[in-house]
């Protein structure tokens, strides 16, 4: 089995926490990873964009000249696509771009992500943070400890309250909970810090 070091808030080792090979030792799938980021991101597309067809534009109610004898070519309509003003031909309407993935390869896309982050050394393990109230600076101090620079997700305990609010106004920073974490905010960033319940219910999840 793979392990990791578990660290205080100052960056000194508490501990080691032995790791399941399952969810932390497999190889990434780099093309299952993709797809899953592909639609989460597709699901926050609003896709409220929208376009007026020649039935949706104002006016245009009667024939801009007679049908014969003018020389020039018929129209029923100004509001017909050729002409300015009129209606759009093919233009986009309201839609979801949201695209359902497995849920056996959402699991396995973050266990390819977590794999690869541990192969990274970009993954620590902190037995708990202990604020006592929020402190963005303590918090700042703690990342400073443990060496960990960049963009940062941070996996806590839904009770933990105030590393949430001790974390969330330090830039590049993501918090958020264990039951929240997903394949999208555990690859986008360039170390992931986890609790070690956090880690302990996540791994469980995904076993």
């Amino acid at each position: 089995m793979a392990s990791i070091e578990i660290k205080d808030a100052k960056g000194k080792k508490v501990g080691t926490a032995e790791l399941a090979d399952g969810v932390f030792g497999i190889e990434p799938n780099t093309f299952v990873v993709h797809q899953v980021v592909r639609s989460q991101m597709a699901a926050r597309r609003s896709g409220t964009h929208d376009s007026k067809t020649r039935g949706m534009v104002s006016g245009g109610g009667k024939k801009p000249w007679r049908q014969k004898g003018t020389g020039r070519a018929r129209q029923g309509t100004t509001r017909a696509p050729q002409w300015k003003g009129g209606g759009a031909v093919f233009g986009p309407h309201p839609r979801s771009y949201a695209f359902k993935v497995p849920n056996k390869v959402v699991k396995l896309a973050m266990r390819s992500v977590l794999s690869a982050k541990l192969a990274d050394e970009s993954l620590f393990v902190i037995d708990g943070f202990a604020f006592d109230k929020p402190a963005t600076k303590a918090a700042a101090d703690v990342l400073k400890g443990l060496g960990i620079t960049g963009r940062v997700t941070i996996v806590v305990e839904p009770d933990d309250v105030n590393a949430m609010l001790s974390f969330r106004n330090l830039p590049r920073v993501r918090v958020i909970t264990a039951s929240e974490a997903n394949t999208y905010d555990l690859v986008d960033n360039t170390a992931v810090l986890f609790t070690k319940p956090a880690l302990t219910w996540l791994e469980g999840v995904l076993s």
